[in-house]
């Protein structure tokens, strides 16, 4: 079988903000921002760039921050997180600002963490942990290498599906436990723990440069503060759009390939949240052997772009009630 052709790099529609203004931050942390409410209330944590070159995020923050944005109750903190990785964008290569050394959301085990290693992405991930331990919800703003619309990344505990359908954005809600080579900051420690009720949402707001992305992670943001009590209500008059008529759906994953050679393809075109529905279909070769759906009506959730040994290919799951 023939491989497919790689996809055209997608548009960049969007322009990245100039981070210098938040680089200093109020909490001895860089491009960190902390606001305290003088009414007790939980405190939310809203990331932006955990990956160098998902840009929608930061365009939000930068927004919300210029807007002077602070809670009502609680304590709010805003972070810019893999800067290092977003500051070395290059529109001629924009897939490659990822990450610097490594993948900021593969590293949040204890054992990672407190390892020996040392990476650009490591240092800033020791920097940021006392922030997120002492954090009670955290909102991590995410974009998609290819087209495909809007996903509410859950985990997989219970926990995590109710705030995603508490907060009721985006459209598609995903049941999934992460990936073989790392674990992400979205199910760190606490946030993974089914008897604790600290609390974590990943979302996906789209394709990294469309020009609706941000518009996608503001909405977000405002919905899980909202979720919170944290805003007042001329900010969510002003700001809050309307929820669309269709009620989200939840697509739980059955199974997460992990690429085993440095010979994986796809052998017909694929995209976000596709669906195909026969068992034992072929969809890819990993070093000569066929890759098949394990069952019937197969979603095929965010399959890489950049097929990488030892990485994710696809997410495979099922609609579910």
């Amino acid at each position: 079988m023939n491989a497919m052709p790689q996809p055209a790099v997608p548009a960049i529609e969007v322009a990245f903000p100039n981070l210098a203004p938040h680089a200093t931050g109020n909490t001895g942390i860089p491009y960190v921002r902390t606001f305290a409410a003088s009414l007790p209330g939980p405190h939310v944590l809203v990331q932006a760039l955990t990956h160098g070159n998902e840009v929608c995020g930061a365009i939000a923050l930068d927004r919300f921050l210029r807007e002077g944005l602070h809670p009502i109750r609680g304590t709010l903190s805003l972070v810019f997180a893999n800067v290092a990785a977003y500051q070395r964008f290059d529109p001629a290569d924009p897939f490659a600002s990822r990450c610097v050394d490594e993948d900021f959301n593969r590293l949040w085990t204890s054992t990672v963490l407190d390892g020996p290693r040392s990476s650009v992405e490591l240092t800033r991930a020791r920097e940021l942990r006392p922030l997120y331990d002492r954090v009670d919800y955290l909102l991590d703003l995410h974009s998609m290498s290819e087209p495909c619309l809007p996903l509410a990344m859950a985990g997989s505990q219970r926990k995590g599906v109710q705030l995603a359908k508490a907060i009721a954005v985006p459209p598609h809600v995903i049941v999934d436990g992460g990936h073989a080579a790392g674990k992400r900051l979205r199910d760190y420690a606490f946030f993974d723990d089914p008897d604790d009720p600290r609390n974590a949402l990943l979302v996906e707001c789209g394709q990294h440069w469309e020009a609706a992305a941000p518009a996608v992670a503001r909405q977000a943001v405002l919905r899980f503060l909202r979720h919170f009590g944290m805003l007042n209500a001329a900010t969510l008059e002003r700001d809050l759009e309307a929820l669309p008529p269709e009620p989200q759906r939840t697509i739980e994953v059955t199974t997460t390939v992990t690429i085993t050679t440095d010979a994986f393809r796809f052998t017909q075109p694929v995209h976000g949240l596709q669906m195909i529905p026969r068992q034992g279909t072929v969809y890819a070769i990993d070093g000569g052997v066929q890759v098949r759906t394990p069952h019937d009506d197969c979603v095929l959730i965010m399959p890489t772009r950049r097929p990488k040994k030892g990485e994710t290919a696809v997410r495979i799951g099922r609609y579910v009630n």
